[in-house]
């Protein structure tokens, strides 16, 4: 399934974009630049479009502090929000004791972020993490997985590490994916694999944005995909 970046500084450039597509081909996500500026109204306006949202903010502070601002998230009904593993495990417990166990009738997903696809080897390095973004990934999602998180972010180069130390219902929502044909540089993404290789490798969510909101045309853009990850 895609995800759409809705990475726009405003709550109009948003709502003008998701005119264009459908809901059937995609869930959105908010980050923390247009959630900052439009808030939890925005929120409910895509949903009131039929869309599900997935409030990328990151979650990274002390165990209470995290704890209230996810209580705060699942309230206003988000299907997926997401902390930083690297928070720790007391973090983990806190930000699990906020959000109810999604069931097959719905609910927030809770997942956490491994390293971020914008890093490698010589970025940690830098930070003081002497393993390679691959073992620091695996360090990470196991965390994760002890502390009965939904799922993680990483790059799709990492997802099959994931599917190996990890159940089947553990889910993996991959950034970084990147359109063979686009007309769109990497960015500051470092981490990247194409749709279609991202399913092979396992990803249960591809998350996409400029490839899409930067198409002349999202919706084909949309289905094109779409059509690529089916077959």
């Amino acid at each position: 399934m895609i995800i759409t970046a809705l990475d726009y500084k405003t709550a109009q450039s948003a709502l003008e974009f998701v005119e264009k597509i459908d809901p059937s081909l995609t869930r959105l996500k908010v980050g923390k630049e247009l959630f900052t500026c439009a808030g939890p109204a925005l929120v409910e306006q895509l949903q009131a479009k039929g869309f599900d949202v997935f409030l990328d903010l990151k979650f990274h502070d002390i165990p209470n502090t995290v704890k209230g601002a996810l209580e705060a998230a699942a309230s206003l009904g988000v299907w997926m929000v997401n902390v930083h593993a690297g928070g720790g495990r007391r973090m983990l417990d806190a930000a699990r004791a906020a959000i109810p166990v999604a069931g097959e009738a719905g609910g927030t997903r809770l997942i956490a972020v491994t390293v971020l696809t914008s890093m490698d080897d010589d970025e940690l390095a830098g930070v003081g993490v002497k393993n390679t973004a691959q073992q620091q990934v695996e360090v990470l999602a196991q965390l994760a997985i002890d502390q009965g998180l939904d799922g993680v972010v990483c790059s799709a180069q990492e997802v099959g590490l994931i599917r190996s130390i990890a159940s089947s219902s553990f889910l993996t929502v991959t950034p970084g994916v990147r359109l063979a044909t686009a007309n769109v540089a990497n960015d500051d993404q470092r981490r990247v694999m194409t749709p279609t290789d991202a399913i092979k490798a396992g990803s249960n969510y591809l998350v996409i944005g400029r490839p899409i909101t930067q198409s002349d045309n999202p919706l084909d853009t949309l289905k094109t995909i779409q059509k690529q990850i089916s077959s």
